[in-house]
């Protein structure tokens, strides 16, 4: 069973509640008789274990993918005819 988290809008209690999924939320606080309202809150659901994602559903990659070679530079045609003109 889940774990519902309410917050009090009156008196700002945290209640943290065990409930089935099917079950209506509350309503009121116990305290102080005053709204409450659900909210949100993180799970402690993790995924780990080696092998999630990467080795399971990812497309293989390529050997060039990841790796960046750098062409040579080449002059311009023109500015090599001009040096070898020079000399």
């Amino acid at each position: 069973m889940p774990i519902y988290e309410y917050i009090c809008e009156k008196c700002g209690s945290h209640i943290e509640v065990m409930q089935k999924v099917g079950d209506a939320p509350l309503k009121r606080c116990q305290k102080c008789r005053g709204k409450l309202e659900k909210i949100i809150s993180r799970t402690s659901f993790q995924l780990k274990g080696s092998g999630w994602y990467m080795t399971d559903y990812s497309k293989p990659s390529t050997a060039s993918e990841g790796k960046t070679e750098k062409k040579p530079e080449i002059a311009p045609k023109s500015d090599v005819a001009s040096k070898t003109s020079e000399k």
